[in-house]
Parts: C-alpha cells; sequence; structure tokens
C-alpha cells in the first residue's frame, strides 16, 4: 500500500500540532489526503511562539487535506472527548491517533518545582492516555486503525536517567503506554508505535530552551519527522508494538541521503540518543 492510499480519506485525531513537528506531520498527513483533527491549546497568536490551531488548519488544507481545529487542552478529560466527538460528527470515525503534544522541562530534581512536574506528568503520559481512550471506540470501528507516539525507546542508561529523571519519566511513560496498547489491542487490529528523532530538530523549543543559533544550526527540518512519520503510518499491521527512530524508518523506504533535512555535517543528537546510525 502506498503511502498516499494508507492516509487518503483516513481521519487523525492529534494532539498538539499547532507548530513544529505536530505542523508537520499533520501537513505531510493532508498532503496524502488525510483528515486532520488538532486539539491544541493555542487559540490565540503568541508573539513568542509561531503559529495557532487555526493558522495549522489553514496550512493542512492547503496542502490537500480537510482539517478541523478543537481548542482546548489535553489535560483536561472533558476537551479530550470533545474533540473525539466533534472528529467523529465531522469526519464519521478515527482512524488514526498522533500523541504529539508533549511538555519540556529539563531542570534537575533539588530545582524542579512540583507545579513543573505535573505539568509534564500531565501533558505527557495522562494526554496520551486521555487521547488514545477518548478515541478507542472508533479505532475498534475502523479498518486501520493506527496509534503514533511521539517518545523514545526506553533506556535504563544511568546517564539518560541521571540527567532529567522527572522528564525521562513523563516521556517513558509515552512509551510504555503505546507499546502495551500494542499488545493489549493486538487482537483489535490497533497498530501502536513510537517514533522518536535521531537529532534535535529546528523547532521554537530548541530555539528557545535549548541552546538558541548553535543548537538550531544542528538541528534538522521537522519534515525529516513529518516524512518519517508518514512512512510509520503506512506500515502493514504485523508492525506494531516497535520504537523507531526516524531515519531508521526512513531507511526502510529507501531513503539514504539525510542532508536536503539540515542539520550540517555534525548534528545535534537528540535525548535517549547516544550517535548517529
Amino acid at each position: 500500500m502506498s503511502e498516499q492510499d494508507a492516509l487518503a480519506r483516513r481521519t487523525i485525531l492529534m494532539s498538539g500540532g499547532s507548530r513544529g513537528i505536530g505542523l508537520a506531520i499533520a501537513v505531510a498527513a493532508g498532503r496524502r489526503g488525510a483528515n486532520v483533527v488538532i486539539l491544541a491549546k493555542t487559540d490565540q497568536p503568541d508573539p513568542r511562539l509561531p503559529g495557532t490551531v487555526h493558522t495549522a488548519v489553514a496550512e493542512i488544507e492547503q496542502a490537500g487535506g480537510q482539517a478541523l481545529a478543537v481548542v482546548g487542552d489535553v489535560r483536561k478529560e472533558e476537551d479530550v472527548e470533545r474533540a473525539a466527538a466533534q472528529a467523529v460528527e465531522r469526519f464519521g470515525g478515527i482512524d488514526i491517533v498522533v500523541n504529539n503534544a508533549s511538555a519540556l522541562n529539563l531542570t534537575g530534581t533539588e530545582e524542579l518545582s512540583v507545579k513543573r512536574y505535573d505539568l509534564m506528568q500531565q501533558i505527557n503520559s495522562r494526554g496520551t492516555f486521555l487521547l488514545f481512550k477518548a478515541a478507542l471506540p472508533h479505532l475498534r470501528k475502523s479498518d486501520r486503525a493506527r496509534v503514533l507516539t511521539l517518545s523514545p525507546p526506553v533506556t535504563m542508561a544511568p546517564h539518560w536517567l541521571g540527567k532529567f529523571p522527572a522528564y525521562a519519566l513523563s516521556k517513558f511513560g509515552m512509551t510504555i503506554l503505546t507499546l502495551g496498547w500494542a499488545a493489549e489491542f493486538a487482537d483489535a487490529g490497533i497498530a501502536a508505535n513510537c517514533l522518536w528523532p535521531e537529532t534535535a530538530i529546528k523547532t521554537a523549543a530548541v530555539q528557545n530552551l535549548l541552546g538558541g543559533t548553535d543548537t538550531v544550526d544542528r538541528s534538522r527540518d521537522p519534515e525529516i519527522m513529518a516524512d518519517a512519520a508518514v512512512a510509520v503510518l503506512s506500515l502493514p499491521p504485523q508492525r506494531s508494538g516497535e520504537t523507531f527512530i526516524d531515519v531508521q524508518i526512513l531507511r526502510e523506504t529507501g531513503v539514504t541521503d539525510f542532508t536536503r533535512y539540515g542539520g550540517g555535517d555534525d548534528p545535534e543528537l537528540d535525548f535517549f540518543v547516544d550517535e548517529l546510525s
């Protein structure tokens, strides 16, 4: 099955997506004929960050897809359930869930406030749980149900666990849930996988939080994750319960030259990745 056939007329429910990697994935899916429902908080422009849920919908539709903006918070059960209901009302069902929304905080344990700790756990792992649970009755009805979570391979390496335990817990929680659903709902035909970048990705978070211009120059474009996401969502249902690195799945599709995605000759490795593959 081609990437176009895999996503054409399929309905995606995504958390976040008003900018960055999520937006790139949503636009790539729209280009292949998907319907994309975005649940995000950004209703009005923010001078510090580009894009809103409404500008995201405009970009998806310009790319050839159909889209629906749902203003809400992935931490709130009622907002998530409303997004799922509106997706079904507008497009007739839900075929794909993309767990994209995520909070990043690399503060060490002593300095990290409980409020910031709770925010990461609630958006990352709890939000992933809420979105999947709200979509589950509709995924069961789809003949090609998929879940894609943007989270890393789980590692017990001390040098990663010791860097930022709270953030690691929140991201590993997303992965464990997704791999768990792959096993729990295998008989229901729901394929669930995770995707993570090999390198830092050129987003507002990288620009604002992770080192400024130098890190941005060594970061790849969000399109590498968009192309990788499309590739994962196009896999046969037997490919479930895996955590992919973007370059790994792209190599499976025949891509061997990643220079077009930027990052220079010495790209910055992403978290939980120890070396360029």
